[in-house]
């Protein structure tokens, strides 16, 4: 499994189409994220990622036919999960444009999900952008997620882990994590691009499509 470098900020280095029948539901709730309002001075931090999730609704086809670019982009930056080492971490610290997927061991979709992820990461996965794929299954030290990952053939995806799964009951209550697995594109302003309920094949060339329009959209704005 990768691991993050710190330099300075936390970076990685280089590594649906879904019924809504095909994801996992979970229960749960706390925490509330900011909900960005047109009329509100906090909006203008999230305009680029607001600009960037506009330039993407015609490339909504395909495996990725369910993404929906964000209208009112949620700010995500102080949402907090676990690093490979354990140490506490935000959305902030990590650079570029993130592909946040939420998972679980348990999660039968996830299965079939993860080593499409995988590869996106391998072949996408720079300075620029990244997936940050975080394990739901509760207990610390949990053994199982390593182990599943392993089996599967996952082998380029940085490991992140919330087993107290405060990060799918917050973004639970703002409507962006109604089950597993959920996946929320973020851009480098720490905003919601946009959102993905259910699985999807990451690896199809319209995901690929998606992904490359994103971060153009972030480089345009800068």
């Amino acid at each position: 499994m990768k691991k993050l470098t710190v330099t300075g900020k936390f970076g990685l280095g280089k590594g649906l189409i879904a019924a809504l029948a095909g994801f996992v539901v979970v229960g749960g709730a706390v925490w509330a994220l900011n909900q960005q309002k047109s009329e509100d001075p906090q909006a203008l931090a999230c305009s680029s990622s607001m600009n960037t999730a506009k330039n993407l609704k015609g490339l909504t086809t395909g495996e990725v036919a369910a993404f929906l670019p964000a209208e009112k982009p949620l700010n995500l930056s102080q949402l907090k999960f676990n690093d490979a080492d354990g140490n506490f971490i935000t959305m902030a610290d990590l650079k570029g444009t993130k592909l946040l997927n939420l998972w679980a061991t348990w999660c039968a979709p996830c299965r079939k999900e993860m080593p499409h992820l995988d590869k996106l990461q391998r072949e996408a996965g720079s300075e620029e952008f990244n997936v940050i794929a975080v394990n739901m299954d509760r207990g610390e030290n949990n053994p199982k997620p390593l182990k599943f990952l392993s089996d599967i053939g996952v082998k380029d995806l940085a490991y992140f882990s919330d087993h107290t799964m405060d990060t799918f009951n917050n973004l639970r209550t703002k409507g962006k994590a109604p089950g597993l697995p959920s996946t929320i594109m973020i851009g480098e302003d720490g905003c919601e691009i946009g959102t993905m309920f259910g699985p999807a094949d990451w690896a199809a060339p319209e995901a690929f499509a998606l992904v490359n329009a994103a971060l153009a959209g972030q480089k345009k704005v800068q």
